[in-house]
């Protein structure tokens, strides 16, 4: 069997791949803690499994839903846009369910990228932002993210060709991996570079929940002119550890969204409704408490992380947001792939190269913060004896 010339422009998926090698480590008899998967290790809140389990229950769930998603799943989207980020959405028209962040994210690909066009994407950055215009044909630009610029682009640096070819930009704060917060003024500038261009802004907000030191994460749509230019991928994993349910949803831009809706009627049958049901439970202001906990959760694990990584020698910044520590590679190694190596077989412990997230996030890793307590002080302990 031949695959398609396209399956050989991307290399394997990066987290697929270490899962591999973590399952490897486990049949030979290692104890391996892995750092290294931004999934969350408490369940959903009991409010959202109950709202789930009574959507379950009721047959009208169980039929074909629409691509364009209840009508309460979009008002309750509003509502939530309204209350959390005093942005205002039409649900008839600013409003569609995705089956997760990252199916959306790759079907804007398809639906504006033909061969020869360009993606603007974040370097480093969510892998499918470069991914994804590659399946589709397009080509990824990247923008990097450097500390010296507070982690966002310099949207000046990019050369004037891929201004003219692009129809995509991908950004997302608070950031994966590099846990940075936006700075201010930045998403003015997005909307300044790409008015009047055939540039649709895309905006990952996969992490505004989670955030920490009293920080709130805004909505790139609050900026203004911003739904004139761009859209917004809201996702349910992260902040209601909800990364299984696969519950997203695309908001903004009119006609950008009424192009994503065609694409999609040709390609699934929507997200099912029983999940929809359980997203409008976990949007109600009754959750916010749940969010709060798991931050205070969070907040209490970054800064064991953050504490243990000064202990030997590693200079850190705390993040304000994401599930997130990004570090810089302790000297001595030439690559951040060749000091994760050392460290699963050394100790037995699995972080994420900065090299994977693209080629500058070179010369750091990333730590997650989903493990248990108990754990993750024992994989920290593990680190501090290893560079002892």
């Amino acid at each position: 069997m031949k695959p398609s010339k396209r399956l050989d422009l991307i290399p394997p998926y990066m987290f697929a791949e270490l899962a591999r090698k973590i399952a490897a480590k486990r049949e030979a008899g290692v104890d391996v803690i892995s750092l290294g998967i931004g999934d969350p290790d408490r369940p959903t809140p009991a409010p959202i499994v109950g709202a789930m389990q009574e959507a379950v229950s009721e047959p009208e769930t169980h039929r074909y839903p629409s691509n364009r998603g209840r009508a309460d799943f979009r008002e309750s989207v509003a509502d939530f846009y309204a209350r959390r980020f005093d942005v205002e959405l039409d649900p008839a028209t600013q409003i569609m369910p995705a089956i997760g962040a990252k199916e959306c994210i790759f079907n804007l690909n398809l639906a504006f990228l033909d061969a020869g066009d360009a993606a603007l994407s974040a370097d480093p950055g969510y892998p499918v932002y470069t991914g994804g215009p590659l399946i589709a044909g397009g080509d990824p630009v990247l923008m990097p993210l450097l500390p010296e610029h507070s982690f966002t682009p310099d949207l000046m640096a990019i050369a004037d060709a891929d201004r003219q070819r692009a129809k995509l930009m991908f950004f997302n704060y608070p950031n994966n991996p590099t846990g940075a917060v936006v700075r201010p003024g930045f998403f003015d500038e997005v909307v300044d570079y790409v008015r009047g261009t055939d540039i649709v802004a895309v905006h990952d907000n996969a992490y505004s929940e989670t955030t920490y030191d009293g920080y709130r994460a805004p909505s790139f749509l609050a900026t203004a002119g911003a739904k004139d230019v761009g859209v917004e991928v809201f996702s349910w994993s992260k902040g209601y550890n909800m990364t299984g349910w696969r519950c997203a949803a695309i908001v903004g831009n009119a006609e950008a969204i009424e192009h994503y809706w065609r694409l999609k009627t040709n390609i699934d049958s929507g997200l099912f409704e029983a999940v929809q049901l359980a997203g409008i439970a976990a949007l109600s202001p009754d959750a916010d408490g749940d969010v709060k906990e798991m931050n205070a959760l969070y907040t209490r694990r970054r800064d064991l992380v953050v504490d243990a990584l000064r202990a030997i020698g590693v200079d850190v910044t705390p993040p304000k947001g994401t599930i997130y520590v990004w570090a810089p590679v302790p000297a001595g190694f030439e690559t951040a792939a060749a000091y994760c190596e050392h460290v699963l077989e050394q100790a037995g412990v699995a972080i994420s190269p900065g090299g994977a997230y693209g080629p500058n996030g070179e010369g750091f890793f990333r730590i997650s913060l989903t493990t248990p307590d108990d754990r993750l002080l024992e994989a920290v302990q593990r680190l501090g004896r290893l560079a002892g």
